[in-house]
């Protein structure tokens, strides 16, 4: 079994900025819960002593309990603060590309010619044409190659050409850290790209390192897919029995050459990592080209990137990918960042017929929120994924979002794709799988979790003791401690127990129980994802 990523609390401990958020109120002292007068059922009293917890010592929190048929709210804490909702953002963009793609939208991606086909010889130029797919794999760029060799070409005469028009150039998301740049989550964005993998990691490529056979040894290195657009540099060392493992796998800035460094004793776990490349465009037209050769196809010109197909020119083979409402699932569940980046683009292409763009897409979002009721004024949003610590929502908005979702045609398949509290299945309990085992909420929530240092968040929807469905979102910053998840989870079973009538209290459970790992969404802890 491959031993979880150890860099990745290290390299986002600079992401604890100071919380400069004008909201001087936002202390866990003041709390203005609805209808506190009015509700004798004392959960208004129940919250406020879960968000009394040492933990949220300096901290802010916007917490807001709504009855999902009625919407009236329930319990109400800073409603309007603005705070960092981490990936809680997908459910800005997962929505809006629900409504502004549909569900039954399917990326494709094409390759066309300019030229005639003469006996087993293609003239021209040779055009593999993405619009985005973050779900393409080796093997359906294999399929693709199939295609062409079945049509009988044998050699093309021109250049292969990778069009990632249909997107913009800009590659990474607004403060988007530096020193994220080689982590699987923070991958570069294009409109032709390459997954490892069945989780749909897009623009990444799988490093393996296993111990040598005895010391002194290198480490075995694998890569996957296998190609050769990545280098590796492997400086590692295999070191007797129990010796040290500190084994560390990165990819140096600005190229794709891959570093394997440090120690790992003979006999150790392999070292798994996902690395993200430098320019995916590149990558996908290298996965392309190589399956071309396998099936005996030679392309004689260079790869040129960048570079729109002409009108006119001939489709000789396509890919689609599932329908956008079953890529919900590993996009929600899992909660990909490079999915929600390339929807955003996706619904800026459609929008203005320009190259998808981070500008045109959020746009197109915010118009959506519009109309479901969601004051766009009152949000900042600037990636699609939560990554960027610019993002803010209160959670009075998200819970207008939740509630107006419910009155959607989509609602059943967006419903779906919310992860589930302790349903051990990847692509259905996703990273609420080890949360909330054991108790009333247990395959009862479905929410969205969001997590950055200092910066974690729950919103979903839970039934009640009674089966009142409730719709919640807790946004919760600037606390000191690893986690506070302890206390998002006390307040959504404390919803799960109680009934109209009476509140039962469920205490968080003690910093020395919480999930190890602390606020880092479950999603990124590769390769376990928890």
């Amino acid at each position: 079994m491959s031993r979880p990523v150890r860099r990745v609390n290290a390299r986002m401990r600079h992401w604890i900025w100071p919380a400069v958020l004008g909201v001087a109120a936002a202390t866990l002292s003041v709390s203005s819960p609805a209808g506190a007068d009015s509700d004798r059922s004392g959960l208004p009293e129940a919250i406020d002593t879960i968000l009394g917890d040492p933990r949220m010592e300096g901290g802010a929190a916007s917490v807001v309990v709504a009855d999902a048929a009625s919407g009236d709210v329930l319990y109400q804490h800073l409603p309007s603060g603005r705070l960092m909702p981490a990936s809680n953002t997908k459910l800005l963009t997962s929505t809006a590309a629900m409504e502004q793609l549909g569900p039954d939208h399917r990326f494709t991606t094409d390759v066309l010619a300019d030229g005639k086909q003469k006996g087993h010889v293609l003239s021209g130029d040779l055009y593999l044409r993405g619009t985005g797919d973050p779900t393409t794999l080796a093997k359906d760029y294999d399929e693709l190659a199939a295609k062409i060799a079945d049509s009988g070409v044998r050699k093309v005469s021109g250049r292969l050409v990778a069009d990632d028009t249909r997107f913009d150039d800009k590659r990474i998301g607004d403060t988007w850290a530096g020193d994220d740049e080689f982590a699987y989550y923070a991958a570069q964005i294009s409109a032709l790209s390459v997954a490892p993998d069945t989780d749909y990691d897009t623009g990444t490529v799988i490093v393996e390192a296993t111990p040598g056979a005895k010391a002194g040894d290198r480490p075995k290195v694998t890569v996957t897919p296998k190609t050769d657009y990545v280098d590796v540099d492997n400086s590692a060392r295999t070191v007797a029995a129990g010796g040290q493992d500190t084994l560390t796998i990165e990819r140096e800035h600005g190229t794709n050459t891959i570093t394997v460094t440090g120690t790992v004793p003979v006999g150790g776990s392999a070292t798994k990592e996902w690395i993200t490349v430098w320019e995916p465009t590149g990558y996908a037209a290298a996965i392309f080209r190589d399956a071309l050769k396998a099936h005996g196809v030679r392309v004689s010109g260079p790869t040129k990137a960048g570079l729109a197909t002409p009108k006119g020119a001939r489709q000789l083979a396509s890919h689609d990918s599932m329908p956008l409402k079953e890529l919900m699932i590993p996009f929600m569940k899992l909660s990909n960042n490079m999915h929600a980046e390339n929807l955003t683009k996706a619904m800026g292409h459609k929008a203005t017929g320009r190259p998808g763009s981070w500008t045109d897409g959020l746009a197109a979002i915010s118009a959506y929120l519009k109309t479901a009721g969601v004051d766009p004024g009152k949000v900042r949003q600037v990636d699609g994924s939560g990554l960027s610590r610019k993002d803010n929502a209160p959670a009075d908005q998200l819970i207008k979002l939740l509630l107006s979702a419910k009155g959607e045609p989509w609602y059943a398949d967006w419903y779906k794709s919310l992860p589930v509290a302790c349903d051990p299945d990847k692509f259905v309990g996703g990273t609420l799988r080890t949360r909330m085992c054991g108790t009333p909420a247990a395959l009862n929530v479905r929410a969205k979790t969001g997590s950055l240092t200092g910066a974690s968040a729950l919103s979903g929807y839970v039934k009640d003791a009674g089966g009142r469905e409730l719709v919640f979102s807790i946004i919760l910053n600037n606390y000191m401690p690893s986690s506070v998840k302890a206390l998002e989870d006390a307040i959504v079973v404390t919803l799960a127990k109680s009934t109209e009538d009476e509140a039962v209290l469920v205490k968080p459970r003690s910093q020395r129980g919480a999930e190890p790992g602390g606020d880092l969404e479950c999603s990124w802890r590769k390769p376990a994802r928890c």
